[in-house]
């Protein structure tokens, strides 16, 4: 399978909506108000069809649904530790680290609702909603918790009201009591979810600044070396421990190497933090997504 050419559509919309920011009329003043579409609509919207779409049976795929718990909790883990590591401390800003700890552990879950289904057809799209399930709250929680955090917002308060946490805890309650988006109803809401990927990922692209990124190396290289070199390196070994058969091996794995979610910086900018920052931190994931999925699949799989 040719990885380039799947990720290559997600940075060229990204470069795509940098352009457009730096060199046309249509700046910064036109990108903000599609930041607050995708945010409190289209991606809610995505979550909540990609959760929806296949029943979860989470007794017969109990050992996936615990490799992929334990992966998550492991990259939060590792993303909080980040400033205490020896020597690191006073490389990294507190701020700067609370918007952006997010980066090592989300996922892009387009590139793994699309990846899945390559890879082992109707299977890898149930195994992968299965991650994208059990996933999404715990990484949800993950990603507001420093942000909430340090900005001294009260954890439950931002949590209740994160629109991209109701439509995963509503599409969890849809799945579980059998509920289907009516058959009338599932081309439009096919449109408004497929529309939040060019458009979150153009908006990424049009609040970048990679000059941000010079100011926290340090911050940068340790986030997207988790994402990129020690989740998956984790998801190998916990395919092992949980002898996981060769698709649910498979899907972890794939998961555990994707390129960050592009909604990263939507959370970052909304909540108040360096949205340029953690674009390019997007960027440079979708980048890296290149690479690590090769040696994912092909070497540690």
């Amino acid at each position: 399978m040719n990885f380039v050419h799947l990720l290559l559509p997600d940075f060229g919309l990204i470069l795509c909506g940098y352009l457009i920011c730096r060199h046309t009329p249509l700046n910064r003043a036109v990108w903000e108000p599609v930041e607050s579409l995708v945010y409190f609509f289209l991606f809610p919207v995505l979550l909540f069809q990609s959760i929806v779409r296949s029943p979860l049976d989470l007794v017969a795929a109990s050992s996936l649904v615990g490799a992929g718990l334990v992966l998550g909790v492991s990259g939060i883990a590792m993303a909080y530790a980040l400033p205490w590591l020896p020597g690191l401390r006073r490389h990294i800003d507190a701020r700067e680290h609370a918007g952006a700890a997010q980066v090592a552990f989300r996922f892009n879950s387009y590139i793994a609702l699309a990846l899945s289904e390559r890879l082992l057809g109707a299977q890898g799209l149930l195994l992968i909603a299965v991650l994208i399930g059990v996933c999404v709250p715990l990484f949800n929680v993950g990603a507001v918790w420093p942000m909430a955090r340090h900005s001294q917002t009260g954890l439950g308060r931002a949590l209740v009201r994160n629109p991209l946490i109701i439509a995963t805890a509503l599409g969890l309650v849809a799945n579980f009591s059998g509920f289907q988006i009516p058959e009338w109803l599932a081309p439009t809401v096919n449109r408004v979810g497929g529309a939040s990927i060019p458009l979150g990922l153009m908006a990424a692209g049009a609040g970048m600044q990679f000059g941000h990124l010079a100011q926290q190396k340090a911050l940068a290289a340790g986030l997207l070396t988790i994402r990129h070199l020690l989740m998956p390196l984790v998801a190998a070994g916990l395919a092992w421990a949980f002898r996981l058969d060769a698709a649910q091996a498979t899907v972890l794995i794939a998961f555990s190497a994707m390129p960050t979610a592009s909604s990263c910086y939507v959370l970052a900018s909304r909540m108040g933090y360096n949205g340029a920052y953690v674009a390019g931190l997007v960027t440079l994931s979708t980048v890296l997504g290149m690479v690590s999925l090769p040696f994912a699949l092909g070497v540690l799989r």
